[in-house]
């Protein structure tokens, strides 16, 4: 439907699918399709592609193909058929026979519903409830929205405009009209940037602007259907007509201001006047749909003290029920918020103000408004006093309606006041306040405090240098010394990023005038920073882009999924000194290699930084540094990231430690070859050999309540909260210890207590708030293994296999009396004659997080952000671990359980759950099997990136294994029998298995080349 929308006003015919999907897989698509679509529908399935390692591959022969086609065109679904990748002619033949003497598919009528698009559908039917439209990325509307834009802060604008979405807006409104802002380029960027946010992107766009050239720009950059607003007959009809067919040529609905050549309509009668007068303009004239067209009557203030105001939210609502009930197809909007302006900083009498109106609008034909999604009181939850004042005013009940409101404005505002604590170390200087608010991370007065030592020091760069870096250095110094640790770290930087945020205007300005004057306004030692190409993980990198943003080093993180190109032009353009790469997934070990490789054949000579989960000191040295003649350095962990940098950009430093690098780097790339020499494997014949033996005749086989999948969506957070295994979580701070004995840690212990007390905090608030949305899927699937492989099988008649699972199995010369393990020993082979089944599953919560973490860092409060991102990587495993007992007891075998929830942590139960990328499972494009038997993507909204990396970050899946004597296992080295097997058990060639396997590789690719 999202595709349809887009194009159902453009000069085409027809609309179908083909080639991507299987004839099984389209089914539903084309059923849907066939109901909604103006236009003629064509079906070209995909009958199968020679590569079965792709997910397009669907192979149907002649006789299977052409009989679904039949029952398509039979039910009327159909004006044109064939056959895409893998159609032979006999397909063809077999087809035309089968649909021969049809009655091609009648196009229903064309809807009078109100359509519009981002990447999904927004259907206006007359039963739709009223429409919210996010006012918050209008730069005349928000303050807020207004500074980060001419701040060129669009990072921390895109997070208003996802936080407007999540709030409930089904359109967001984009306004960039600012006299100091250049329309146009802000409009194009701050789409653009929008477009490339699917969470934003898929929400249909208003662009909105009084100047035609930023309307333009916006209309260029969108995805899908939007809208214009506005036009008006302001300018007169002939003006008017222009604008309007080139909105038409643009494919967009269009918001028409009650205006014309004389001004502004206030009266009902003005009101309807020039409405009536633009719909028959635009409907008889210009050809435009009724339902692409919305009115805009002008909601104006009321209580402004002027009587001839009292009346505007009465004519507004009275207008609206003439223009429905006159105007047939047409919507009708307006901007709520300016009907409470009077009451500018009250909000608690503005949102009941927005609520009460609306109440009433929407009764009388109010389709939609601009409001913000997020600051609504319910209607039946307004006080009682205050709703009677409110309708006084809006109805116009009362003649001194608008005095009763202001005097019962101002005693809420009057309790809206709080007490400021007095504490002793306020009573300091500001530079032993500003070193105490660094060292203990207080942020309550940071503000005021930075803006006192601004004035009292020459410059603002003064105050940096000064006060605020010697109490960093104070923070460095005791982390250094291990007397403070990373949590307390990152509130130091909190502090510091607000600090900073209040001097910067004036540094900016310091500069420009340094350089108005031809100075030199060179900055500090910059670093680039960034997750590779395929990898979303980040929680590491961002730790220690705040360690080193605190040791006054210019940090540009670019973010998750960055490919190598942008890396190195950011670097290149920012004259960068050093470039800091993370990963997490095996993959993004061959990624950085690929920048290493670019650096060289670019010339690059800047220090590269490697770090990441799956990285290490002995892969860099072996894997990495070889391709790049610069320092290529493995920082094991943010605590160490200081002490890297800092040499790498010292002059005396330098030479010594680049010296002791390259020694390490011999040393180690010499141990490694030592290593490959030594270590014993057997041939696959013999691992196999070795492998698992069950007797299947008499082992326990359970047998699932039921087949197929089960979605969770939304899951309560609460539920998940007993299944939190909280080491991980201390770790990812890189504090040591197991929970809980780590509270009574004598080194670590107490700041250990202060961060779990942190941690609690904030996920009651999370929990609270529901802004994470965890959602998951797991299901059941009859299985045999064939080999070292698992059939997964469509249902219980296992005649037809959905899916292959391809396994690896240990060669690591253990002894003859040991067991070389495959996942595949774990299930009943098909020749043994007994069924079983496998299960699998994937879970998030990681929904929502961008939105929290997006908002703490435009707070500058990296430590909560940081905070809430280590919580939802803990969320995830739990909801791995909540789902796989929900999955035990629906297999059966579970229900006897008697465990505790750190039993449940341990793992102290029957099966297991591993995930492809581990070491049992290496393979990272497993997962595709999983998301195909799941259908992940669309029951969890769960994404694969090229690397097979999960997204969002915060995300597991994985494999169900109910045999009694499952276990986890490391695969560990493998021969190249084995990799050229696999390689052709998945039909893919044996240098692409190579690279997806290659820390397991017992051997050297190149030199078996």
């Amino acid at each position: 439907e999202a595709f349809w929308i887009a194009i159902s006003h453009a000069p085409l015919t027809v609309v179908g699918l083909n080639c991507s999907l299987g004839p099984r897989e389209m089914r539903p698509y084309i059923e849907e399709l066939s109901r909604i679509c103006p236009l003629y529908v064509s079906a070209y399935p995909n009958a199968g592609l020679p590569d079965p390692l792709l997910p397009t591959g669907f192979p149907e022969t002649p006789e299977s193909l052409a009989p679904q086609l039949r029952e398509w065109a039979a039910n009327g679904w159909l004006n044109i058929v064939g056959g895409c990748c893998g159609t032979t002619p006999e397909h063809i033949r077999l087809i035309a026979d089968a649909v021969a003497g049809l009655t091609p598919r009648v196009r229903p009528e064309i809807s009078a519903y109100s359509r519009f698009s981002g990447l999904e559908p927004l259907t206006i039917r007359p039963e739709t409830n009223f429409i919210n439209i996010g006012e918050r990325t209008n730069v005349t509307g928000s303050p807020k929205f207004a500074k980060l834009i001419l701040s060129e802060d669009y990072e921390a604008a895109i997070a208003v405009a996802l936080q407007q979405v999540e709030s409930g807006a089904n359109i967001i409104d984009i306004n960039m009209d600012e006299g100091l802002l250049d329309g146009e380029a802000a409009m194009t960027k701050f789409v653009n940037l929008c477009m490339a946010e699917p969470d934003i992107a898929r929400v249909p766009i208003m662009i909105d602007s009084s100047r035609w050239g930023v309307i333009e720009a916006g209309l260029r950059c969108l995805q899908g259907k939007g809208i214009v607003n506005s036009i008006s007959l302001k300018e007169g009809e002939e003006r008017f007509r222009e604008q309007a067919r080139l909105v038409r040529r643009y494919g967009a609905g269009v918001v028409v201001m009650a205006f014309d050549e004389e001004g502004q309509a206030d009266t009902v009668d003005r009101k309807v006047a020039i409405c009536t007068r633009a719909y028959r303009i635009l409907t008889e004239e210009i050809g435009f749909p009724a339902e692409d067209i919305i009115f805009d009557p002008n909601i104006l203030t009321v209580a402004t003290g002027i009587e001839e105001h009292n009346n505007y939210a009465v004519n507004f609502i009275e207008a609206t029920r003439i223009l429905k009930a006159t105007l047939p197809g047409c919507k009708v909007s307006g901007g709520v918020s300016n009907i409470s302006f009077s009451f500018r900083g009250n909000n608690v009498v503005r949102e009941a103000m927005h609520s009460a109106f609306l109440y009433h609008a929407i009764a009388a034909g109010l389709d939609m408004g601009i409001v913000n999604a997020g600051q609504l009181a319910v209607y039946q939850e307004i006080p009682g006093d205050l709703l009677e004042l409110v309708e006084d005013v809006l109805l116009n009940r009362r003649s001194d309606g608008t005095e009763r409101l202001l005097a019962f404005a101002e005693t809420v505002k009057r309790k809206g006041k709080a007490e400021v604590k007095d504490e002793v170390w306020r009573q300091a200087p500001v530079e032993e306040r500003l070193s105490h608010a660094l060292i203990k991370g207080i942020v309550d007065y940071i503000e005021a405090d930075t803006e006192e030592a601004r004035q009292k020091y020459d410059r603002p760069l003064s105050v940096i240098e000064g006060p605020l870096m010697d109490g960093m250095n104070v923070v460095g110094d005791l982390f250094g010394a291990g007397k403070m640790f990373l949590p307390q770290v990152v509130k130091s930087a909190r502090v510091m990023k607000r600090a900073v945020a209040v001097l910067l205007p004036y540094m900016e300005a310091e500069k420009a005038a340094i350089r108005a004057a031809g100075g030199d306004t060179k900055s500090q030692s910059k670093i680039v920073i960034a997750t590779v190409k395929g990898d979303v993980h980040d929680i590491g990198k961002n730790i220690v882009g705040v360690v080193l943003g605190c040791n006054n080093y210019e940090v540009i993180d670019l973010g998750v999924m960055t490919p190598c190109d942008k890396i190195l032009e950011c670097a290149r353009v920012e004259n960068a000194d050093l470039i800091g790469l993370s990963g997490l997934i095996t993959p993004s070990l061959d990624e950085m290699a690929h920048v290493a490789r670019e650096m060289e054949r670019q010339g690059f000579q800047v220090p590269l930084l490697i770090g990441g989960a799956t990285t290490s000191r002995a892969h860099t040295a072996i894997k990495i540094a070889q391709h790049y003649s610069g320092p290529v350095v493995h920082v094991l962990d943010a605590s160490r990231a200081v002490g890297v940098v800092s040499a790498l950009t010292s002059a005396d430093q330098k030479p010594a430690y680049l010296e002791n690098l390259r020694s390490e780097q011999e040393m180690l790339r010499q141990q490694h070859a030592n290593r490959q020499r030594e270590r014993a494997v057997v041939s696959l014949r013999e691992a196999r050999v070795r492998g698992m033996k069950t007797d299947w005749g008499s082992a326990e086989i359970a047998v699932p309540e039921v087949i197929g999948t089960r979605v969770f969506g939304d899951y309560p957070l609460e539920e998940l909260l007993p299944f939190i295994d909280w080491s991980p979580f201390f770790h990812t701070w890189e504090l040591a210890g197991r929970y809980p004995a780590i509270f009574q840690d004598a080194v670590v212990g107490d700041e250990a207590k202060r961060l779990f007390a942190d941690a609690q905090e904030l996920l009651a608030q999370l929990t609270a708030e529901k802004c994470l949305k965890p959602s998951g899927v797991f299901g059941f699937f009859p299985a045999n293994s064939v080999g070292d492989d698992i059939l997964v099988y469509s249902d219980e008649s296992r005649s037809r296999v959905h899916a292959r699972l391809h396994t690896l199995r240990q060669q690591v010369d253990k002894g003859p009396d040991t067991i070389n393990y495959a996942l595949a020993d774990f299930v009943a082979p098909a020749q043994s004659g007994h069924a079983d089944y496998i299960g699998a599953f994937a879970v998030t919560s990681g929904h929502g997080l961008p939105e929290v973490t997006a908002r703490y860092r435009a707070e500058h409060d990296d430590y909560n952000a940081i905070m809430a991102e280590a919580l939802a990587d803990r969320l995830a495993e739990a909801f791995a671990e909540r789902l796989h007992k929900v999955a035990r007891d629906q297999w059966g075998y579970g229900l006897a359980e008697t465990l505790s929830p750190d039993d449940l942590i341990r793992e102290r139960y029957r099966g297991i759950r591993p995930a492809p990328g581990y070491p049992a499972c290496p393979d990272h494009t497993e997962k595709a099997q999983i998301w195909k038997l799941l259908d992940v993507e669309a029951n969890t909204g769960i994404t694969l990136t090229e690397s097979y990396a999960m997204y969002p970050g915060s995300s597991v899946s994985g494999l169900y294994f109910s045999h009694p004597d499952s276990r986890y296992f490391p695969v560990g080295k493998i021969e190249r029998d084995q990799v050229e097997e696999y390689a052709e058990r998945k039909g893919a060639p044996v240098p692409e298995i190579e690279r997806w396997l290659a820390p397991n590789l017992n051997y050297d690719p190149e030199a078996n080349a």
